[in-house]
């Protein structure tokens, strides 16, 4: 079964927006999917992606030449490639993301080292993810309540 967030319920029927679990993996393989390469995979594709694990090395090297050999035999274009951090933001338990603090401040959360130390990296990633200025942010609050932060 292919578990997504509470959140993303809402557009996860018609796999209309690329899933945060996907995400996760796309910056850990340094790959930018563009929407509209993503709209033009089939089902099996996406669930793929999904799934196909993207932890160690060498999963990380096979997760990136999937996308790249998929998104070729889609668009005869190759996928956006971006820089991967060494040290990513989700990795660092001892440091809550200043986009994270300001907007878990605007809401009136206060998110504690030990709770931002408590969550998952791919929690603490969707989080940063949610926070920043340039996303929707309408799913920061649901993720906080997901993850049990905010009630």
């Amino acid at each position: 079964m292919i578990e997504f967030f509470e959140f993303e319920a809402d557009f996860m029927d018609s796999w209309r927006c690329i899933p945060m679990r996907v995400r996760y993996k796309l910056d850990t393989c340094g790959i930018k999917l563009k929407l509209a390469e993503w709209n033009q995979m089939n089902q099996e594709s996406r669930q793929n992606l999904m799934t196909l694990p993207c932890d160690i090395e060498s999963e990380i090297d096979a997760y990136r030449h999937y996308i790249q050999d998929l998104v070729w035999k889609l668009t005869d274009k190759s996928v956006a490639e971006l820089p991967i951090d060494p040290h990513p933001a989700w990795e660092d338990i001892n440091t809550i993301p200043d986009s994270v603090q300001k907007k878990s401040e605007e809401i009136g959360v206060n998110i504690t080292v030990e709770v931002w130390a408590s969550l998952t990296n791919l929690q603490r990633f969707a989080l940063i993810k949610l926070s920043r200025s340039s996303h929707e942010n309408k799913n920061f609050l649901p993720a906080l309540q997901e993850f049990k932060i905010f009630d």
